[in-house]
């Protein structure tokens, strides 16, 4: 049985220094993998990314990563990534990697996903030029995620998604339900399911609930 440890929303900062090496203090005896669901910096500085991988210096399983929207806020994204990766940390962005977890092969496959709400509350590519962009940008999120999956299912046993955004409405209870269209999208769901998956990880939900379908 593969073991996985997921965390998200850690929001490393220059005055966070060892709070989260101390909560992952026993991750490599507990877990086979690490799977860290997005906002990992709070503006998205290299000099963050730098400091993540200072918390995670000590973890020697397997890492995987997806970026949250705290994580493009400065648009360094793509030096974030080289950082964090220099530090060991695979980062998915509509991709996929997979581990071999003793007899088992485990299927990653990330993308950050987006916002736009869930079926019967949600917005539609309709109107105005930046209604369109923001669905658009859903649409393509929840694509990307679905190739990935299709892609590392036929090489896996087992299949992660793994996602910043929310693909169901069932994890963000305890969120208020005037901001349910920001945290996620069934877009991501319906990709999830057409492709399929044995377990799906995201963050972004911080009042929200552990579990959903």
């Amino acid at each position: 049985m593969t073991r996985i440890a997921a965390v998200g929303d850690i929001h490393v900062g220059a005055d966070s220094a060892g709070r989260v090496a101390q909560g992952l203090a026993h991750v490599n005896e507990r877990a086979d993998v690490l799977l860290l669901a997005g906002d990992l910096t709070r503006c998205g500085t290299a000099a963050e990314a730098a400091l993540v991988s200072e918390e995670l210096a000590a973890v020697t399983i397997p890492m995987v990563a997806v970026l949250g929207n705290h994580d493009f806020h400065a648009d360094e994204a793509g030096e974030l990534v080289r950082v964090l990766e220099r530090g060991g940390v695979t980062v998915l962005d509509g991709t996929s990697t997979t581990i071999e977890s003793g007899d088992t092969v485990i299927g990653i496959a990330g993308a950050k996903g987006f916002g736009g709400g869930f079926a019967g509350a949600c917005g539609s590519s309709f109107g105005e030029r930046a209604m369109k962009a923001f669905i658009a940008e859903t649409r393509a999120e929840a694509a990307r995620l679905h190739d990935a999956l299709v892609g590392v299912g036929e090489r896996a046993d087992r299949v992660v998604a793994l996602l910043h955004y929310s693909p169901v409405e069932e994890t963000l209870r305890g969120e208020r339900l005037e901001i349910y269209p920001f945290p996620g999208s069934h877009l991501l769901a319906d990709a999830i399911d057409a492709a399929g998956a044995d377990l799906v990880v995201h963050g972004h939900a911080r009042r929200g609930s552990e579990r959903g379908v």
